[in-house]
């Protein structure tokens, strides 16, 4: 590939390639671990506290470091905060995989604080260069990229650890860095790509939305209803099908990924169903397939594979359903990255709680029940929050 070859590609195929490969880098690196963490024990006898903060650190770091990176993807510009969060990514992926256990955590932290600046970056270019038909189809290729990446990396960690052990199979991630940094340079250019802009170039002004500041609050708990319930049963699904259905570990774990992969479906399902439904409609029904999850499971568990069919969809839909309203009602690019940094920041801060809340509530209870009851309140934010802050949101043409 080079240069010549790309600029006879049309440049939204280009951007949506980019935008692609990115959001590939933006949750398999971190995914990576938990298929590998009993090898990461033995040979650094870390402690299943350690082992937990692993996988939290950069859930955290994507709620602590999000004002920051807001703030540095609008002052040095949208195309080096993305070859930040490529280079980042690569940087803390190779530092995690190449010495004792202060560089896994150090790497660790790189990872979170670069994907951060991703999570920030992608939405704003998203607003920013493509026209407004078509930036609900943008951003679904996008969080469906996410989790294609979350998924891919499921998948061929365990194997690579077996063939080569643990540090190549994390380090393996690197690959899909290398590739979205050579295509981004080339699609951008160097100069865009390794140099500060010092703003965002242009810019798309809209009315302000009256009321923008509780729609923020709205948005705020619906994402952050979402990811609390996505990283609460992503943690304990495969733990409540081994105890309630008898499922060996890893038939647990592949039925697991049942909800990780349909989210490709709820992320390229929203923007599609948006160019004929109004904003509530579509929240509604996402929301109704995310209350089938906890629901579900209390009262059918028989039927656990419908149940995760359902929430796969609705929970690549949700993040979907949240980032189109950002990009659509915020009034210019400064107040989108201002918007998204608080929607993410404080949402991603109850998704790190998830985990260990509702770990604790199953062991404190001794029972399932209490623990989907967690997730079925965090649920029921998401709706009631998305639905009532999307009403102003434009129709999708």
């Amino acid at each position: 590939m080079s240069g010549r070859s790309l600029a006879r590609l049309p440049a939204s195929w280009i951007l949506l390639a980019c935008i692609g490969l990115l959001a590939l880098n933006l949750r398999g690196p971190f995914v990576a671990v938990a298929p590998v963490v009993g090898l990461m024990q033995a040979e650094l006898s870390f402690s299943p506290v350690m082992l937990g903060l692993l996988t939290s650190i950069p859930v955290l770091c994507f709620s602590l470091a999000a004002p920051l990176a807001s703030l540095a993807a609008r002052k040095f510009g949208a195309e080096f905060a993305v070859t930040l969060t490529i280079l980042g990514v690569l940087a803390g992926v190779l530092v995690r995989s190449s010495g004792g256990p202060a560089l896994v955590v150090v790497g660790t932290v790189l990872i979170g604080a670069a994907i951060t600046m991703g999570n920030i970056a992608a939405p704003l270019i998203i607003r920013r260069d493509f026209a407004p038909a078509r930036q609900g189809t943008a951003m679904g290729i996008y969080t469906a990229a996410l989790n294609i990446g979350s998924f891919l990396t499921s998948v061929v960690t365990a194997p690579l650890a077996d063939l080569a052990g643990w540090r190549f199979a994390l380090g393996s991630v690197a690959v899909l860095a290398v590739a979205a940094i050579v295509v981004w340079t080339l699609a951008v250019g160097p100069r865009n790509a390794f140099l500060v802009s010092g703003g965002d170039g242009a810019d798309t002004k809209r009315p302000p939305v009256t009321g923008l500041g509780w729609i923020t609050a709205g948005l705020t708990a619906g994402f952050g209803g979402q990811a609390f319930s996505y990283y609460g049963v992503t943690a304990w699904l495969p733990s409540y099908l081994h105890d309630e259905l008898g499922m060996s570990v890893a038939e647990a774990g592949a039925a697991s990924s049942i909800f990780q992969i349909l989210a490709i479906v709820g992320g390229l399902g929203v923007p599609f169903a948006a160019k004929y439904w109004g904003p509530t409609a579509v929240a509604v029904t996402v929301g109704a397939l995310w209350l089938t999850v906890p629901v579900g499971l209390l009262l059918a568990p028989q039927l656990w594979w419908l149940w995760s069919v359902f929430g796969g969809v609705a929970q690549g839909g949700g993040i979907t359903v949240i980032f189109i309203a950002i990009i659509r009602l915020a009034r210019d690019q400064a107040s989108a990255g201002k918007m998204s940094a608080t929607v993410q920041g404080l949402g991603y801060a109850l998704a790190a709680v998830a985990p260990p809340l509702v770990g604790f509530v199953h062991d404190a209870s001794g029972s399932w029940t209490p623990a989907l009851l967690v997730i079925l309140a965090s649920v029921l934010t998401f709706f009631a929050g998305t639905t009532l802050s999307v009403r102003k949101v434009p129709k999708g043409r």
